[in-house]
């Protein structure tokens, strides 16, 4: 069986000394850019992932630390509502096994699109170097750099989606996503805004030209709304940074290209929230004038009479956190149920439909 490359295999290959193919991956200044290429070419074609954060560790290779990748900024992880009840049951795990948690924001990264090594390397760099038992993936691209060099490390991997193959714990986005559009459609709503949060700069685009910067669980969603509505029914926002102030900024984009929308699909509750401040603000009555639904089934949401579909979060967190930390869970994929929760902010469509 062929061993895997280290760093002093690729240095005998390249023709160098193991520091320089360091420096070729942590202190690129120090090498011209033809030395650091050269280096970088070998590396790949040998498929080493980079040295090894964990070589100078204890024989049990324990670093005691598990990651938590996602592709929005830091400050996503304490500002979102959905992604602060995940870590938390993540803790929850954790901290029966004596392990940390390392945040790792990976940096966006749309699917199918060409990078260049330099933007690559970026991307990764911080995975690359994290000392780390194991692997939290959520709202991650299934095809982003990172999760190869994970791979390449062999780095255990859990996602919440179940694109990209391996161990997983999801929710079915599709059918959820469905269940709405039949609500919707039993209603007699016919002029549905679709509203995504995604990889983008917070500026609302109406029908993007294509799906790709969306997170995977929201292309997931769209396909079931618009498996239960028709799809000249559905028009799509890509509102980027899922946040109030998105949402907010959707409602007026959608009204730009059709005032007489008659409900709102967002992917989240966030979302969902900041289209219902909007509303409101031009005095127009969620669920009488214009229906809106979100998801998750944060706390906020039933203050607000939001319609939207609940999903365990806090269990789905622990369920990850167990995937990787308890041995004696085995279980490869697990799909934790979701529910239709029907408040005030959904009704009848208007006769202008």
């Amino acid at each position: 069986m062929t061993s895997r490359p280290s760093i002093k295999t690729v240095a005998a290959a390249a023709g160098v000394s193991p520091a320089t193919v360091s420096n070729a991956y942590n202190r690129p200044e120090q090498l011209s850019g033809a030395v650091r290429e050269r280096i970088l070419d070998v590396a790949d074609r040998m498929g080493y992932a980079g040295p090894d954060p964990t070589a100078s560790s204890l024989r049990s290779r324990r670093t005691g630390s598990i990651g938590m990748l996602f592709a929005q900024a830091l400050t996503y992880a304490f500002d979102d509502p959905y992604c602060t009840t995940l870590l938390a049951g993540i803790a929850d795990v954790a901290t029966e096994a004596g392990s940390n948690i390392l945040l790792m924001p990976v940096g966006p990264h749309v699917s199918s699109r060409t990078y260049s090594r330099d933007e690559e390397m970026r991307l990764v760099h911080g995975v690359r170097r994290a000392a780390v038992d194991g692997a939290i993936a959520d709202g991650v691209q299934p095809d982003h750099p990172m999760l190869r060099v994970l791979a390449e490390r062999d780095v255990p991997l859990v996602r919440t989606t179940d694109e990209g193959g391996g161990r997983s714990v999801v929710v079915d986005d599709a059918g959820a996503g469905r269940a709405l559009g039949e609500h919707l459609r039993s209603l007699g709503h016919r002029r549905v805004a679709f509203v995504a949060d995604s990889t983008g700069d917070g500026r609302p685009r109406v029908e993007p030209a294509d799906h790709r910067p969306l997170f995977p669980y929201a292309r997931r969603r769209l396909e079931g709304v618009r498996e239960a509505l028709e799809p000249h029914e559905v028009m799509v926002v890509d509102a980027g940074t899922n946040t109030a102030r998105s949402g907010r900024r959707a409602v007026d984009a959608i009204l730009a290209r059709d005032p007489w929308v008659t409900a709102v699909v967002a992917t989240s509750d966030v979302l969902a929230l900041g289209v219902l401040e909007a509303l409101r603000s031009r005095g127009v009555r969620p669920g009488v004038d214009v229906s809106v639904t979100g998801f998750d089934d944060l706390p906020q949401a039933a203050q607000e009479g939001l319609t939207t579909v609940h999903q365990p979060v806090r269990e789905k967190g622990r369920t990850l956190g167990r995937m990787l930390l308890d041995p004696s869970f085995t279980a490869h994929r697990v799909l934790l149920p979701t529910e239709l929760v029907v408040r005030t902010t959904t009704g009848t469509a208007p006769h202008h439909s």
